[in-house]
């Protein structure tokens, strides 16, 4: 792979202006976002093409999942996962968060309840209110090797015969882990053990930084046993940067999952997009020599946060980012009240930690230009002293 290959990602692009979540919360003002899941990249050439294809028909209604759409993602979960799936396990999404509520809604019954290890994205932490359910979280624990990892002995303490679901981050936002093989067959145990429907949340699976040393194992390849009660979510949203067309898909092999999964869908969520369809085949089939050149872009910029921490921060700790394109931060050492106010305050914009229920963390996107990266560490010391 030539650096050329990489320099795309070199070029900044003015968001301000366009309506983007990301940029305009601070618009007017003189503060770096850092924070929401976008990145800062043109997506590649071939999304946009197809999106412009789409556009040229001139005719946007309702829409269903197109054949080209279809026939790219079960290409993708054939060769990219190794999963023959069939294409009516496929259940197509306006996103992934209303996938995570129809999980919960499916799972048992009102005052039942949902699990999850913490912290989380957090719609993780909210989803069961909207389908009657109780929470039950679980800590994950960090390693001497700055790997988090779960604590399998805490959830057989905090597991009850209500808990009816475990919703799983797989890669982890924002602790970055990629799940070994044998800790989801871990996982695979106690959910059967227990009798827990699985809700993968699969999203990152495409940004593993260091493939060689970490590989993604989808839920799709675990035990059998687990195809009847598994849910797993993906979307071409993340990696291509694609999120703003909001689709999303669920693989569901079992029949009688799927169609109560199906019936929650009609109760709650919209149709899709046409241009998102035209979006997702176009990524999956055309543009992995793209997604290789964002990850090795992505790694470099972890890299360098990594180094700027050790050099100038040695307090702050960060987690080993095995992938996506977020940095967990433990900033209590600096011993800020509120840390994500303080460094907005002057003048970087980084996700509140609580919101993943951990206080005392931030969490940086470093998915943007390197010189938006360097901008972004200068802002940081600074607002450190």
């Amino acid at each position: 792979m030539q650096s050329d290959e990489l320099s795309q990602f070199d070029r900044p692009v003015e968001r301000h202006g366009t309506g983007s979540l990301k940029w305009s919360r601070y618009e007017g003002r003189d503060v770096l976002p850092m924070w929401v899941a976008d990145m800062d990249f043109v997506s590649p050439e071939p999304v946009l093409a197809s999106i412009r294809r789409r556009l040229d028909h001139g005719v946007l209604g309702y829409s269903v999942a197109t054949a080209e759409a279809v026939e790219a993602v079960l290409g993708y979960l054939r060769s990219v996962h190794g999963v023959d799936a069939e294409p009516g396990w496929l259940v197509w999404l306006p996103g992934m968060v209303p996938a995570l509520a129809m999980a919960a809604l499916i799972a048992g019954e009102r005052g039942d309840a949902v699990m999850t290890c913490t912290p989380v994205y957090p719609p993780f932490l909210k989803v069961h209110r909207d389908a009657g359910r109780e929470l039950v979280t679980v800590p994950l624990q960090p390693g001497e090797d700055g790997r988090y990892r779960f604590d399998f002995e805490a959830m057989e303490r905090a597991v009850t015969p209500s808990v009816k679901l475990l919703l799983l981050c797989s890669p982890h936002n924002p602790v970055g882990r990629v799940w070994s093989r044998g800790e989801l067959e871990q996982l695979v145990d106690f959910c059967e053990r227990h009798d827990l429907l699985l809700c993968s949340d699969e999203i990152h699976c495409d940004l593993v930084l260091d493939p060689e040393e970490a590989m993604h194992c989808t839920a799709l390849r675990l035990d059998d046993r687990l195809r009847k009660r598994l849910i797993v979510l993906m979307a071409a949203s993340k990696t291509y940067n694609v999120a703003g067309l909001g689709l999303a898909f669920a693989v569901i092999p079992d029949a009688a999952l799927r169609r109560r999964f199906q019936a929650a869908k009609n109760t709650l969520v919209a149709e899709t997009s046409p241009l998102s369809f035209a979006a997702t085949a176009a990524a999956y089939r055309d543009c992995e020599a793209w997604r290789a050149a964002l990850c090795r872009y992505l790694r470099g910029n972890r890299d360098r946060l990594a180094d700027f921490l050790t050099e100038r921060f040695p307090q702050v700790v960060l987690p080993r980012i095995e992938a996506t394109y977020l940095a967990w931060l433990d900033v209590r050492a600096l011993g800020y009240e509120h840390p994500a106010a303080h460094f907005e305050s002057r003048g970087l914009a980084l996700n509140n930690g609580a919101d993943f229920g951990a206080p005392g963390f931030v969490r940086l996107n470093f998915g943007c230009p390197r010189v938006t990266l360097e901008e972004g560490l200068g802002r940081f010391a600074a607002a450190i002293g």
